[in-house]
């Protein structure tokens, strides 16, 4: 559901007690594989519901250096709103839009550490 964007019946599931953290078996949260795959009304919405959004999965990712590898603008607006830190996980955000050129996300980034 967070792979596909089923935000609704997604949220239905937490807000019955499903952990807004759930996570598979290589540490990606609901929020993580929301992120990846481009669904920011979903990543706000697992946001709200208490999802972490600096949680990195096994290997160090985070879901905004996730967002940033994919060039999802918008999703990349939703995790800075929700107190995602681009100078967190391995490569950060930060150091992702920095080898990828995306000088849009470093603006953005730099606005966020004033």
């Amino acid at each position: 559901m967070a792979r596909s964007g089923e935000t609704e019946l997604l949220c239905a599931y937490v807000d019955a007690g499903v952990p807004a953290d759930l996570c598979n078996d290589k540490g990606d949260t609901l929020l993580m594989l929301a992120a990846y795959h481009g669904h920011a009304g979903t990543v706000r919405a697992l946001a709200s519901r208490g999802a972490d959004p600096g949680r990195a999965n096994d290997r160090g990712q985070t879901p905004l250096a996730g967002a940033v590898f994919k060039k999802e603008p918008e999703v990349v607006r939703a995790l800075l709103e929700a107190g995602a830190d681009p100078g967190q996980g391995t490569p950060s955000a930060f150091d992702t839009a920095k080898m990828f050129g995306h000088a849009e996300f470093l603006e953005w980034f730099a606005h966020k550490e004033k």
